[in-house]
């Protein structure tokens, strides 16, 4: 017998299809039953002789939603030699398939074909009236504007091009649609800048101009019917019918799509993905455990914006989100299941991002941790101080190995590197803050030991400030929680933009750190800012200087 598995949508009748032959032997036909789920269904001679004649057997029968297996079993097998002469029957089944749903009822078509097809003709009179129906509603949103009349008449027009050359309505709407998808209309977010005969360089966004960028920046998608209204009714442009669609946005499960594209970006976890540390130094680390160190810190961002709590909870926050075997590798008890739940962290070794295993992991080197990309991480993505990049020649940090072991420490082989005039610059900025991260593995693990020699977490500040430890490491990012508003301000400005930030955009970002700080560091407070600056609602045709 061979079988193969297929999922049946919905409750129906479908054909089930075998193409078969056989190697005929003896005095009888070879005999296959079509079988469902290891029943017999009806049994069958096979006459094809070879492949190129093969035979399909083909029965309608109604069967249940799930998963079922279709097979074809050889019933009457047949080998003879006699005087030498061998005859051995067999049976070949090319494929197994399944066709259907075959005359569904309209109430179990998928929920995306009942939205889509409004109308269902029964004559062809009927066709251009539905056709211009389902497009006129279709088109405008997949385009993000109102299309006008002689547009739909093209689309209708191929509908009616297919069914004139015998396809069906459906297939014509189905090519009428690939015709909106591949337009430049749906594949571009399309915005004129202000005409060269113009007086002004700077023209405000029209309402669905407006509605794109702002669907774009909070869902990653395009605008739904509510907003596409209120740009219709031109009440976009209104700052306070912006503000409450923002809101209410934000407050939409679609508003995940900052967690996964902004967050991704911001704090680099699509790294993450990338990150494969030594098996023989780190033999628990698991793609399982990279994908629960990615959702903790997903969880903390969207529980920030969802809940509308203050940002300064990326650095401060006293809670945290694990499953069991996240909390195992955390040394953490009383966690059990694959589910992840919000639970409390010890102050002394976590909170906040600087905590959490993604961060600690996507700075590390695969061998060991890494105090200049930890260092250099918080510099870039908490304060918006990036250092510039290491001058050409530098060697690399050198390693110790077993044949060539090196007595020093780490951080003393680092002091060693600083040494050097053309790196100590960076590194005095860079090394102590990731020398704060040292209690925590490349893999985000706290520990007191390296190998054989106690964790030094201690870090001097270029200000003549010391620490010790992520506790103390935290503090001072607070103190410098002005810097982290701005950097958070810059990163989501330029995301919402779609462009990097100029000189000019200097005023709108220190409006949207103020506006933002005012309203208690909420996050709704921040994206309220952006969309409401002009460079979100206006486009310029300002030559950049080189």
């Amino acid at each position: 017998e061979i079988t193969r598995e297929f999922d049946f949508p919905v409750e129906g009748y479908y054909l089930l299809r075998i193409w078969a032959y056989a190697d005929q032997a003896g005095p009888d036909l070879a005999k296959m039953a079509l079988r469902l789920d290891g029943s017999d269904i009806e049994q069958y001679d096979i006459h094809a002789k070879n492949a190129d004649e093969a035979e399909l057997i083909e029965k309608r029968l109604k069967v249940s939603a799930g998963k079922h297996k279709l097979g074809g079993a050889f019933l009457n097998d047949f080998y003879s030699q006699v005087d030498g002469k061998t005859e051995d029957r067999n049976l070949h089944i090319e494929s197994l398939a399944v066709a259907g749903p075959i005359g569904v009822l309209s109430g179990e078509l998928p929920d995306p074909h009942r939205r889509l097809m409004i109308q269902n003709p029964s004559s062809k009179s009927e066709y251009p009236a539905a056709a211009r129906a389902i497009l006129a509603r279709i088109v405008p949103q997949a385009w993000r504007r109102p299309v006008s009349e002689p547009e739909i008449e093209r689309l209708v027009a191929l509908v009616g091009q297919v069914t004139d050359d015998g396809g069906s309505f459906e297939r014509g709407i189905q090519v009428a649609l690939q015709a909106v998808l591949a337009s430049p209309r749906f594949l571009f977010r399309l915005e004129q800048d202000p005409s060269d005969d113009s007086p002004q360089a700077v023209r405000t966004l029209d309402d669905f101009e407006l509605a794109s960028r702002l669907s774009y920046f909070l869902w990653s998608s395009t605008p739904d019917d509510e907003l596409l209204e209120a740009a219709r009714q031109g009440k976009l442009s209104q700052l306070e019918e912006l503000e409450r669609q923002t809101r209410r946005m934000l407050a939409d499960p679609r508003s995940r799509s900052l967690v996964d594209n902004f967050a991704g970006q911001w704090l680099q976890l699509r790294n993450l993905a990338n990150f494969s540390p030594s098996s023989k130094r780190f033999p628990k680390f698991t793609k399982e455990l990279r994908a629960d160190m990615r959702r903790e810190t997903e969880m903390l961002f969207e529980t920030i914006i969802h809940e509308d709590r203050s940002l300064l909870e990326f650095l401060s926050a006293d809670y945290t989100f694990v499953n069991e075997r996240l909390a195992k590798h955390y040394r953490m008890e009383g966690v059990t299941g694959n589910e992840f739940r919000r639970v409390t962290v010890n102050p002394e070794q976590r909170g906040g991002l600087l905590g959490q295993a993604s961060i600690l992991t996507v700075t590390s080197n695969p061998t060991r941790t890494s105090p200049v990309k930890r260092g250099k991480w918080i510099l870039d993505n908490l304060l918006a101080s990036p250092p510039p990049p290491a001058p050409a020649g530098v060697p690399p940090l050198k390693e110790s190995t077993r044949r060539e072991p090196i007595e020093l420490s780490l951080k003393e082989r680092m002091a060693e590197h600083r040494s050097n005039p053309a790196c100590a610059a960076c590194h005095q900025l860079m090394d102590p803050l990731g020398f704060g991260l040292e209690n925590y593995d490349a893999t985000g693990v706290w520990r007191t030991n390296d190998g054989l020699a106690e964790v030094d977490a201690t870090g001097d500040l270029p200000d003549g400030r010391q620490f010790s430890g992520p506790k103390e490491l935290r503090a001072i990012l607070l103190e410098r929680s002005d810097d982290f508003r701005r950097c958070f301000a810059e990163r989501l400005f330029t995301y919402s933009l779609g462009r990097g930030l100029e000189y000019f955009d200097e005023c709108a970002v220190r409006q949207i750190v103020d506006q933002g700080k005012a309203d208690g560091d909420r996050v709704s407070a921040y994206v309220l800012g952006i969309v409401t600056s002009n460079a979100f609602r206006q486009r310029g045709r300002v030559a950049l200087p080189e």
